[in-house]
């Protein structure tokens, strides 16, 4: 009996999705809920699963090919399932085996990466959250175990060495279709510079107080709270202040109607297998520091796990994108429609500014507001910048509200 397997329904607004990986190929046994392939869809990708164990029958939609949600994309044998499978390789068995016993400690992310490269995640350390695997630890794995030096074996007599290789020296290239999230990244990021009237204002911050407080307190707060005292808790608490008191930067254009918020959604930029991806912190001027930092770290994990879901990203009325983590001086973020303005945090290096005076060595950073002009005066984006790095420089503003 075949069993057919369709697109399931991929959240609201979201119609079609790009086939982005098979997992499981024809002939092989499958369980109830066992994921068999892996979709790409605008924002997130998304795993099916198998409805009933069986044998996986034939792939009615290839790799690349764009599918509708109900549409049928592969079918499952379920005849017969009850004899004897055909044994695996033997060199599959202990992945395989190790796979089933540890399933339910395994995000699909990195249950589907032990499967491709048949590593064993028992002789694999984790480095997630409480010694968990993620799916670098796994891939770290593969390289490794790709690198390690072959068993010997017994060979017949050597035959003549040949002739070493020479390189042509040519010019290659190759041809990667783009994924579905990237498509959409690079059409949503041109509409924005199509469609807003976008321009930046930038600004440098002293992050000395930010830097002795982290210094003073860092042991402290992780021993409490169990995370790391981050520096974008400071940023998500400076940009609280500076959209309460310039409204129209944490609001939007919709019609012919601009629309405020009395809430603080921050979609925070955070860098996934596939792209760059935004989950929305929400109520971010209710959160305290400790819960700003356990969401952003949450929402870390999961981005790398490849578990994010369509509601993580739903919504967000400000973005704030750290390019310093990769060491960026200074750019201009583009604005993540529909919302109306995004703060770019960049690196930390210390340069001499001037103080009383006097020339004095401190930790710098320039951070940047792009702005819809349509929605925010010039005037407003330099009062809520300056906002934010007053905050910064006097970390005592963020406690009484100032």
């Amino acid at each position: 009996m075949s069993i057919e397997v369709k697109v399931p329904v991929l959240g609201e607004s979201v119609s079609e999705a790009t086939v982005g990986q098979w997992l499981k190929q024809p002939g092989e046994a499958v369980a109830v809920d066992e994921p068999i392939a892996s979709l790409e869809t605008d924002k997130v990708a998304v795993e099916v699963p198998s409805p009933v164990a069986g044998i996986m029958g034939a792939h009615v939609a290839a790799e690349g090919d764009t599918v509708a949600v109900g549409a049928l994309l592969g079918l499952i044998e379920t005849s017969g399932v009850a004899t004897a499978p055909a044994p695996a390789p033997a060199a599959a068995a202990p992945a395989a085996a190790a796979v089933a016993d540890d399933a339910a400690a395994l995000s699909p992310a990195v249950r589907r990466a032990v499967l491709e490269h048949g590593i064993d995640p028992a002789t694999v350390k984790g480095t997630g959250k409480d010694g968990r695997l993620t799916k670098e630890d796994v891939l770290a794995a593969a390289v490794a175990k790709q690198a390690a030096p072959a068993p010997v074996v017994a060979a017949p007599a050597p035959a003549p060495a040949p002739v070493a290789a020479v390189s042509s020296g040519g010019r290659n290239e190759e041809r990667v279709k783009m994924t579905r999230l990237r498509q959409t990244i690079a059409k949503r990021l041109k509409q924005a510079q199509e469609t807003a009237a976008m321009l930046t204002t930038f600004n440098d911050v002293d992050m000395s107080a930010v830097m002795e407080a982290r210094a003073k307190y860092k042991d402290v707060f992780e021993k409490k709270h169990g995370v790391k005292l981050g520096l974008m808790s400071f940023f998500a608490k400076a940009s609280v202040l500076a959209l309460k008191d310039i409204p129209s930067v944490n609001a939007q254009m919709q019609g012919d109607e601009i629309v405020y918020f009395d809430y603080v959604d921050i979609s925070v930029a955070v860098s996934a297998p596939n792209g760059l991806v935004v989950p929305v912190v929400r109520d971010v001027d209710k959160m305290s520091f400790a819960g700003i930092e356990k969401a952003i770290a949450e929402y870390g994990r999961r981005a790398r796990d490849g578990t994010l879901t369509m509601a993580d990203m739903a919504g967000g009325t400000f973005t704030i994108s750290n390019g310093g983590v990769f060491g960026g001086l200074m750019s201009t973020p583009i604005i993540n429609p529909p919302q109306s303005a995004v703060l770019g945090l960049h690196r930390i290096e210390d340069r001499p500014v001037v103080r009383n005076g006097e020339i004095v060595v401190r930790p710098m950073m320039y951070i940047a507001l792009s702005y819809d002009h349509r929605i925010i005066d010039g005037r407003e984006a330099v009062t809520a910048l300056k906002t934010i790095k007053e905050a910064i420089e006097d970390p005592t503003r963020l406690l009484i509200d100032m």
